[in-house]
């Protein structure tokens, strides 16, 4: 790829934040006496490279020379709230794994710890410094490895099955192409879309969020332009999935589904189409092989025109816990997994495109089934970082989940979105917790184009 769009990706980083819990634990209680092992937790809400992470834990676990030992525990949807709950029982892990909407609402609760200690010149200079992505307030927090794009993956058998020649390009054609897949797919128990609404947050996340970017919006609901939060441009969005739900379109038990439960349905070949990040190339390939043709395609927009960008996310990845009592030990294991021939195996094993130019000049393109259709498209580009507010009540993703599956009358429910978003907001200005200027002339289209090769 072109060397501005590294430099582009730079702009977007990664986040983590680490908590510790480590103990000395040997058969030899003194601490430093021969044999002694430093042990500490690593936290990850990733699956879909669980695999790998297990491999690279398992490496440095027998092969490091300060007798550090990593523990894996991976989360499922519930990461954030199992985070929140180990910090106030005094067992939090002592590296995190965060992402680019999380590392704001980590930094405000104090879970992360800055790394500026450790930054040697070379690694300034690999890891260039991000402001409200990986640092804060002038401080560093994490360092970038990957990032990810989003796409709508849908079934070519079932497309074809259904008569649908191309993706949906817009809303309309998202519902009437689920409806087709639905009828067709009847005899077999297939049906056109879901989501994993177990976690609205997710589950809209990696759907209504990207519809609305490239759209125009902002995927959080907050306007540029303005410095306002605005939820009617997801009007038509959210109409558009209860429809979906309405037509018996949807795979049923949505409510209650988790991501890996729907992969698993899609591999198998139960659903038509679904929104969500890159990392679907290799969870097909390894944590669900497919046992159908599929691919991935840009999402669809509102009305098929695209007036913004599809967001290209901050490979967000490792930091250090503000509680940690192994910080050394904690930023040892960060060194490992951010070297080099470990960052270049994430890229060509399908987990994510590489976003440090170091590895991505090396880095071979993935050789994984479907992973072309989440390369760097000309409607991929960075937003910027959108303010993180404590809410009063209901989060939008569950007032919109609400309404998908219930029903209710959208205009009010987005009446009070704005207006308690806002009033959060306005707290938070006026605290000083968070700065939001109107961008008059932002421009979303411009965003589009960035990662073009």
């Amino acid at each position: 790829m072109k060397k501005k769009l590294w430099a582009a990706a730079l702009c977007v980083a990664i986040i983590g934040g680490i908590t510790a819990c480590g103990s000395k634990d040997s058969a030899n209680p003194e601490s430093g006496s021969p044999g002694s092992k430093t042990k500490i937790t690593y936290w990850t809400g990733d699956r879909h490279d669980s695999e790998y992470i297990k491999e690279l834990v398992d490496e440095f676990n027998k092969t490091n020379p300060d007798h550090i030992e990593v523990e894996l525990v991976i989360k499922g949807d519930d990461f954030d709230q199992a985070l929140d709950m180990s910090f106030q029982t005094s067992e939090a892990p002592d590296v995190i794994r965060v992402k680019e909407n999380t590392i704001q609402t980590f930094y405000k609760k104090g879970f992360l710890s800055p790394i500026d200690e450790f930054m040697t010149e070379g690694l300034k200079e690999k890891f260039p410094l991000m402001d409200n992505l990986n640092s804060f307030d002038g401080k560093r927090y994490s360092l970038p490895n990957y990032g990810t794009t989003m796409r709508l993956i849908y079934n070519k058998e079932l497309f074809e099955k259904a008569g649908i020649t191309s993706p949906p390009t817009t809303l309309d054609e998202l519902v009437a192409d689920a409806k087709k897949i639905t009828e067709v797919g009847k005899g077999s128990g297939a049906y056109g879309f879901a989501q994993n609404f177990k976690s609205p947050a997710s589950a809209l996340g990696r759907s209504a969020r990207v519809i609305a970017e490239v759209s125009g919006y902002g995927g959080f609901g907050y306007d540029f332009k303005t410095a306002r939060y605005d939820f009617s441009p997801f009007k038509p969005i959210i109409e558009a999935f209860k429809q979906i739900k309405d037509d018996g379109s949807m795979l049923p038990g949505v409510e209650s589904l988790d991501i890996d439960p729907l992969r698993a349905q899609f591999a198998e070949g139960k659903i038509g189409m679904y929104l969500s990040f890159s990392a679907e190339a290799g969870v097909y390939q390894s944590q669900f092989p497919a046992k159908i043709d599929w691919a991935a395609a840009p999402a669809p927009s509102i009305d098929g025109e695209f007036k913004g960008a599809s967001g290209f996310l901050g490979g967000q990845w490792l930091a250090i816990s503000s509680k940690t009592q192994e910080k050394e030990a904690a930023w040892k294991f960060m060194q490992y997994m951010y070297n080099d021939s470990t960052l270049k195996q994430y890229q060509e094993k399908g987990f994510g495109i590489a976003m440090v130019p170091s590895v991505s000049e090396v880095a071979a393109t993935p050789s994984v089934k479907g992973i072309e259709g989440f390369l760097p498209n000309r409607y991929d580009g960075v937003w910027p970082v959108a303010p993180t507010v404590a809410v009063q009540g209901t989060k939008s993703d569950d007032a919109f989940f609400k309404y998908i599956v219930s029903g209710g009358d959208l205009d009010a429910i987005i009446a009070d979105l704005n207006q308690r978003y806002n009033s959060a907001l306005d707290a938070a200005k006026a605290s000083g917790e968070v700065k939001a200027e109107p961008m008059p002339d932002f421009d979303p289209a411009k965003l589009a184009g960035q990662y073009t090769k």
